[in-house]
């Protein structure tokens, strides 16, 4: 059976982390301008990052690739982490919104490691569902 084109839009992880997204544009309106070239800049990056490489190790043929991409999608997401504590040490956001984004990224990471799994079990020849 033919793989459906851009399957990667199905996934959990994908679909949440494209939450995540929106969740972090969102906060980033407030912080304070010096913050634009720097902290503003890193989180973009690092949060566009997640859904980005689902997508593209899901457009890769060799399960391993897929297996790297989704684990550089792993790092942006610990890297999101990081950056979102930072934020809230710097009184950028509240402790509410960093654990409202706290919960998104283990919503994002759940399924993002299920599907580590699932590839990572492939190329260790184990049956789905063992």
């Amino acid at each position: 059976m033919k793989e459906e084109l851009f399957s990667y839009r199905d996934l959990a992880a994908y679909q949440r982390s494209k939450t995540l997204v929106s969740e972090i544009y969102g906060i980033l309106e407030s912080f304070p301008k010096k913050e634009t070239y720097a902290l503003c800049d890193q989180l973009r990056r690092a949060v566009i990052s997640i859904p980005s490489n689902i997508a593209e190790g899901m457009g890769r043929v060799s399960v391993k690739e897929q297996i790297h991409f989704i684990e550089i999608a792993f790092g942006s997401l610990y890297e999101v982490m990081c950056q979102t504590e930072l934020a809230k040490d710097l009184n950028y956001i509240s402790e509410a919104q960093f654990k409202n984004i706290e919960e998104t990224v283990r919503d994002v990471a759940k399924p993002l490691s299920g599907l580590r799994t699932k590839r990572i079990n492939l190329v260790k020849g184990i049956p789905e569902g063992k």
